[in-house]
């Protein structure tokens, strides 16, 4: 089952009411199949990668279960509990070697918040109060996604805040009353993320296709580097942009066009534009080590000089788990 995605937590509670509310976690999607000694761990796309985490594997096995199947995430916390960065998590899954040594290194939690079936009931047609109850009673908290149910918005209030202050990326609002809608973005469950934001420097656009042709569409980003006085290049977005931004951003673009290359239009870099994001990761493609996930675009800041846009220490910041 996925969520479709809510606006705001406000906006979310007023859907669901009463409301299970859950951390939202920035790690790697996992399925946990039992049956006596035998257990097998799928990714979302059906991949057995039950050898790649052995971790998990026994966290499941020690549990007094005879047959059980358990949703969930995998990620890979610090020694702070707080979340490392997501392709450390997607590098445990990834690799079929070296385990034993990659599992010391960056060991994985899992955190369920699912249970489909229970010593020979299927629950998933159940309304998931009863799948929780399973899950509560057979599943130590360690291993369970932190909650709270409440009707309450100043409550998720304080328990998002608290969900964002320990590095995670939101929360899932989910209904008590919904079945679990297998390969559908259900509306009971909505999930709601706090995107962070940078305004950042074009340094560059690429001409678009289809709909987008003849217009200036994928963005160069950068962030201004103080020590050499010029930017550092943190990725592309063609996201979030409406037809009037296209049309606008085209224009301007040219005007401050320095040279081309194919398909690229490179500009002196004098406009800054407020750039919503889901996180860092580290990148070898980038001469600045890091880059954007899920950038998009929220505006043009043209109340904003190049030389006020956030800088690379603020986004290796970011990256290294600092305060926005």
């Amino acid at each position: 089952m996925l969520a479709q995605t809510g606006d705001d937590l406000e906006s979310a509670c007023a859907r669901i009411r009463p409301a299970r509310i859950e951390w939202k976690l920035d790690g790697a999607r996992l399925q946990v199949h039992r049956l006596g000694d035998d257990i097998r761990a799928f990714t979302r796309n059906l991949a057995d990668i039950s050898d790649r985490i052995p971790e998990i594997v026994e966290a499941v096995r020690a549990l007094e279960v005879e047959a059980i199947v358990l949703d969930g995430e995998a990620i890979a916390l610090g020694p702070d509990e707080r979340p490392r960065p997501f392709q450390e998590t997607m590098s445990r899954f990834g690799s079929r070697v070296n385990v034993a040594e990659l599992r010391q290194a960056v060991p994985l939690s899992p955190f369920f918040f699912d249970c489909l079936h229970l010593d020979g009931e299927d629950l998933i047609d159940q309304p998931a109060n009863r799948r929780l109850e399973a899950l509560e009673r057979r599943l130590p908290a360690a291993l369970r996604v932190p909650s709270a149910v409440t009707d309450d918005p100043a409550e998720g209030q304080r328990f998002l805040s608290d969900a964002l202050a320990r590095g995670h990326e939101g929360v899932m609002v989910k209904s008590l009353a919904a079945p679990y809608e297998a390969g559908r973005r259900g509306a009971g469950w909505l999930k709601v993320k706090v995107a962070h934001t940078l305004d950042l420097v074009v340094l560059a656009a690429e001409w678009g296709h289809g709909r987008r042709s003849g217009k200036l569409s994928n963005l160069h980003l950068g962030a201004r580097d103080p020590e050499s006085g010029g930017f550092v290049m943190l990725g592309k977005t063609f996201k979030g942009m409406t037809d009037q931004m296209l049309a606008w951003q085209t224009e301007r673009l040219l005007k401050l066009e320095s040279r081309q290359d194919g398909h690229v239009v490179h500009v002196h870099p004098e406009l800054v534009v407020e750039i919503a994001f889901d996180g860092v990761q580290t990148s070898t493609r980038y001469p600045g080590g890091v880059a954007l996930r899920f950038a998009r675009v929220k505006g043009y800041r043209e109340d904003k000089r190049p030389d006020k846009a956030d800088t690379i220490e603020t986004v290796r910041a970011i990256h290294a788990g600092g305060a926005l």
